[in-house]
Order: structure tokens, then sequence, then C-alpha cells
């Protein structure tokens, strides 16, 4: 039940217990039992709201990926939770690659992520370099497709 519960949730954060309970033939307290135990166990940290495009909240997004010398006695995990400390961070990864950690941040302007990549991020012992993108539209996000595509149709090429 934890798992139809929790995919449920992640596909639509605004279903009630009720409807989860007839989707799975449960029993309507018993999922919303497990959906506080899921809750108070953290297992389920908030719930999102995905916003098209058109939602303008005049913030740069900006995706770094961040080169670590690991510590010898906490590995990545202490510049990780150092980083995860700061405010502008949306979101923090360890990936395989060449780089070890992607950070999501939102800042004001670009001179705002510049700033936090200059002063904050490349100070930290352990960050051994960095490179930032900047996002610029979001095709899709959350499984979510984030505007209708027109169909596109190459023009004909001909000799």
């Amino acid at each position: 039940m934890k798992n139809f519960v929790l995919n449920a949730l992640r596909e639509n954060a605004r279903i009630s217990a009720a409807e989860i309970a007839e989707l799975g033939n449960f029993e309507t307290s018993a999922v919303e039992k497990m959906i506080k135990e899921l809750e108070d166990s953290h297992i389920i940290r908030g719930y999102t709201a995905i916003c098209d495009g058109s939602v303008d909240d005049g913030k740069v997004k900006a995706v770094i990926e961040v080169k670590v010398t690991p510590n010898r006695d906490g590995g990545f995990d202490q510049v990780a939770q150092r980083i995860a400390r700061y405010p502008e961070v949306s979101d923090l990864c360890l990936i395989s690659g060449s780089f070890d950690l992607l950070i999501t941040i939102n800042g004001k302007s670009l001179n705002e992520v510049a700033n936090f990549v200059a002063s904050k991020l490349a100070t930290i012992d352990g960050v051994q370099s960095t490179s930032t993108g900047f996002m610029l539209k979001k095709y899709k996000e959350s499984g979510r497709i984030m505007e209708d595509f027109e169909d596109y149709e190459r023009l004909k090429v001909t000799p």
C-alpha cells in the first residue's frame, strides 16, 4: 500500500485520501494513516505545484556542476551539507561523471548568481571547479510537458 500511495501522490499531490483508497481498493482511514506516517517519517518532505512558463517570477535559474575533493572523514557529504545550507540552493545531488555535485539555484539576476559562485561556492574548502549553465526555457518538469508543441515538420530539401 505504501508504494501505491506514494505513486498516487507523485502523480497528483492534490489527490484525496478517499480517491487513493478508491483507486487501490483500500479503506480511506488506512490511506489517511499511511500518508500521516509517511509525512511524520519524512519520506514525504513536502508538496509542490508545477507551473507553466507563463508564470514569470523574475528569477534567474542556474545549474552548477561542481568538482569536489572528497574529505577523508566525510567524503562528499561534508561539502554537500555546507552547500545545502545556502538559501539560494534549491536542489543539490551527488552525480556520476566528470563532476561530483549538481546544484540548482535561484537568483534575482545573473550578477547575483555569479556572485554566489565566486564568493560563496568557490571559496568552500574542497571545491575544485564549477561549471554554470543558465536555464533559458523549460520544456518538461517532473514528467509534465510544459507547453503544447505544435506539429513540427522539417522542410523538405530538394536538389
